[in-house]
């Protein structure tokens, strides 16, 4: 079992109109490739999610989404969330109520997030031996795991 750093903190240096355009990518072959309809609002949204490597939240969507045009719906925002971390294209951060992009949506995974308690930026983990341990205590107690989610707050090494 691996321990793998699914996504970085990113440095002031790291291509973030690169990494934006592989993950829309990504999720057009993942979706085509499923048979999902990424529609042009999911793309947007998809998009607005991963304009910044710190989580966000769905009023802030909306609010990017209605600047300029009618206010959209917030039904409509959450429809788009939801469709997106169905599909592994997003996780939700809990403790925040807000949605970071997956950089790896085509395989599912347990993900462990670092949290930057004072930047807001997060990198995500995907730590199989982690995750097999935690299956294996919830096993003994007679318990069986559907999501395991961790998230643990900290400095980032630039807040540091």
């Amino acid at each position: 079992m691996t321990r793998s750093i699914i996504q970085d903190f990113h440095t002031a240096d790291h291509d973030h109109a690169g990494c934006i355009d592989a993950a829309l990518t990504e999720a057009e072959a993942l979706c085509l490739e499923r048979g999902d309809r990424l529609t042009p609002l999911r793309k947007r949204v998809l998009q607005l999610v991963w304009d910044s490597h710190k989580p966000v939240k769905a009023y802030d969507l909306l609010d990017h989404l209605s600047a300029g045009r009618k206010r959209a719906a917030p039904p409509t925002v959450y429809r788009a969330l939801e469709f997106l971390h169905g599909a592994g294209l997003v996780h939700r951060i809990e403790s925040m109520n807000a949605f970071v992009g997956c950089a790896r949506p085509a395989r599912r995974h347990s993900a462990q997030f670092l949290i930057c308690t004072a930047c807001g930026t997060v990198a995500e983990l995907d730590d199989a031996r982690l995750s097999a341990d935690i299956n294996a205590s919830a096993k003994r107690l007679g318990f069986t795991v559907k999501e395991a989610k961790i998230e643990i707050a900290g400095l980032c090494p630039e807040c540091r």
